[in-house]
């Protein structure tokens, strides 16, 4: 039997043990995927770039007609009550607002009652220190990140499941992760990441299909500090196959080095001296608390 102290979710409007948190069969988010939601990661008891993902989940909300159930200042509140509740300072926070139930299993959404979720744990590694040091593995997805005219990719939605098709696809192959390329086959991002790729002094991002990442951002900006030419442009294959070195960044997990992609070595095939750099100026910035809101006492 585990000691570990059980998981404390908000849902409902009030905090429960996690064996207790329920929603109902009929809400949207279980029948459609019908919602939305964000992603924190809070070091030190403060949440790096707070403001920024707060703002993104309410444009969420905004693109897709949902009233979020609790206003700004009261989610906020919420996100650190969820942190402290559990007992954590380094912790990865996830909020959903789901758009309810109407009482039918219909997909027509009048008198649905929006539902809000929480959920704080430990900092999460989505690797092992042993793999993020290796670098990873990508393999390029059959499966296509749709675009924007189907389902825009601006919208942090519950509708992942190209992604998650993505994923099983890179693991049945025997790699870590996917690479999601558009009806184009441009490169896009992969499952949860965005991707970054390195020429000379080059710093390259997709600009097209993608989730515009609160930590893309931040690589972005340091990027700059080191003196890279950073640009937001369409990406082929052959730049990510041909780069010095390949980069994916998330707020769950942080950077990661990528060294090879469709069994092509990347580079020399081990992480590179740009993305050390950049990953360790990203953990002294999340550390520093310069960017962060300390909302935890």
């Amino acid at each position: 039997m585990s000691t570990e102290p059980e998981p404390i979710i908000y849902v409902n409007g009030e905090f429960v043990r996690q064996s207790e948190a329920r929603i109902s069969v009929l809400d949207h988010a279980v029948l459609y995927g019908d919602g939305v939601f964000d992603t924190v990661v809070a070091w030190n008891g403060a949440i790096f770039e707070l403001d920024a993902h707060v703002d993104r989940f309410f444009r969420s909300l905004a693109a897709v007609s949902l009233v979020s159930p609790v206003e700004r200042g009261a989610l906020v509140k919420l996100l650190g009550e969820a942190i402290a509740r559990n007992g954590l300072h380094n912790a990865y926070v996830k909020w959903i607002a789901t758009r309810g139930s109407n009482g039918t299993p219909l997909m027509d959404p009048k008198d649905c009652v929006p539902n809000l979720i929480i959920i704080a744990r430990p900092y999460i590694h989505r690797f092992d220190e042993t793999r993020r040091s290796q670098g990873i593995r990508l393999k390029t997805a059959a499966i296509r990140r749709p675009p924007g005219h189907v389902l825009d990719a601006h919208v942090k939605s519950l509708n992942y499941l190209n992604l998650v098709m993505a994923k099983l696809e890179a693991k049945a192959a025997g790699a870590d992760e996917a690479l999601l390329l558009d009806v184009h086959g441009r490169v896009c991002e992969a499952p949860g990441y965005n991707v970054f790729v390195l020429h000379g002094r080059q710093l390259k991002t997709p600009r097209r299909d993608i989730l515009e990442g609160i930590t893309r951002s931040t690589v972005m900006d340091i990027a700059r500090q080191r003196g890279l030419e950073v640009e937001a442009c369409d990406l082929e294959l052959y730049h990510a196959y041909t780069s010095d070195e390949l980069m994916l960044c998330s707020t769950a997990g942080g950077i990661l080095s990528a060294v090879e992609i469709d069994g092509r070595r990347i580079a020399s095939g081990v992480p590179g001296p740009v993305f050390q750099q950049i990953d360790q100026d990203y953990k002294t910035l999340l550390a520093s608390g310069e960017r962060s809101t300390q909302i935890v006492a």
